[in-house]
């Protein structure tokens, strides 16, 4: 039943990550916790081993298809490494109730910057100075939470610069797989306190279905993913929030 739970928990994190550009960790957390009864910090730990993998094979179909704004993505995740591996390199010092907390909060966020409507203007580079911001806050939120940053980042690119979902995703799952391995390394602490066997397969589940899912995910209405996306993300922070604190 384990192997059954871990390679439908890949599938369905993969899935979200090809099709959306964001949401593997906000999902892969949770998942290892309340699932696979992993503690925050191992949890943490893992997620962005899985959604580093997923995110890069989900990345390749984009690149084919030159839906990867390169520019934006090095440098968000460049710069951002100062807070990326600052916070990584603490998190292990960190109550976990402080790191379940800030995670519910985050996906609360995420999720309402999602159901906002896309401005259909023609789109524009983003300015250093909002590159600079974005870079030190997505650094912050992988370090501590192990969240990618594609949240952050499809919004900042739809909402604010008219980016084509499509390119805003390729960009996203660019900037998702760098900081996570970034962040990873930054959790070397960890590493050998968490049981990877269920990582591993929710892995090599999440590698294949994300190629799919990114190959496709043009063909399906962006709308539609963001509002169910947004709506999964309010759950899961309920959930979280509630289990910390009752």
């Amino acid at each position: 039943m384990e192997l059954i739970a871990a390679l439908a928990a890949g599938s369905f994190i993969g899935a979200v990550l090809g099709f959306v550009g964001a949401g593997g960790a906000m999902l892969s957390v949770p998942i290892l916790m309340y699932l696979f009864d992993f503690n925050p910090k191992e949890a943490t730990t893992a997620a962005l081993a899985v959604v580093f993998l997923a995110a890069l094979s989900g990345a390749i179909p984009k690149a084919r298809n030159k839906q990867i704004l390169y520019r934006d993505a090095l440098v968000i995740s460049g710069l951002g490494t100062a807070t990326n591996i600052g916070f990584s390199l603490v998190v292990d010092r960190l109550p976990d109730a402080f790191i379940t907390t800030g995670f519910s909060i985050v996906l609360l966020g995420a999720g309402a910057s999602m159901l906002k409507n896309p401005k259909y203007e023609p789109h524009t580079r983003m300015p250093i100075s909002i590159l600079i911001v974005a870079s030190l806050v997505i650094g912050s939120m992988t370090g501590l939470f192990g969240i990618g940053g594609g949240f952050l980042a499809i919004p900042i690119l739809v909402l604010f610069f008219g980016t084509p979902q499509a390119i805003a995703a390729g960009t996203s799952l660019a900037i998702i797989a760098m900081n996570s391995l970034i962040s990873f390394l930054g959790h070397h602490a960890l590493w050998d306190s968490v049981d990877w066997h269920v990582p591993i397969l929710m892995a090599i589940a999440a590698v294949l279905i994300a190629q799919i899912a990114s190959h496709f995910s043009s063909k399906t209405n962006p709308n539609i993913l963001r509002k169910a996306f947004a709506y999964l993300l309010f759950s899961i922070s309920l959930f979280t929030f509630l289990h910390t604190w009752m």
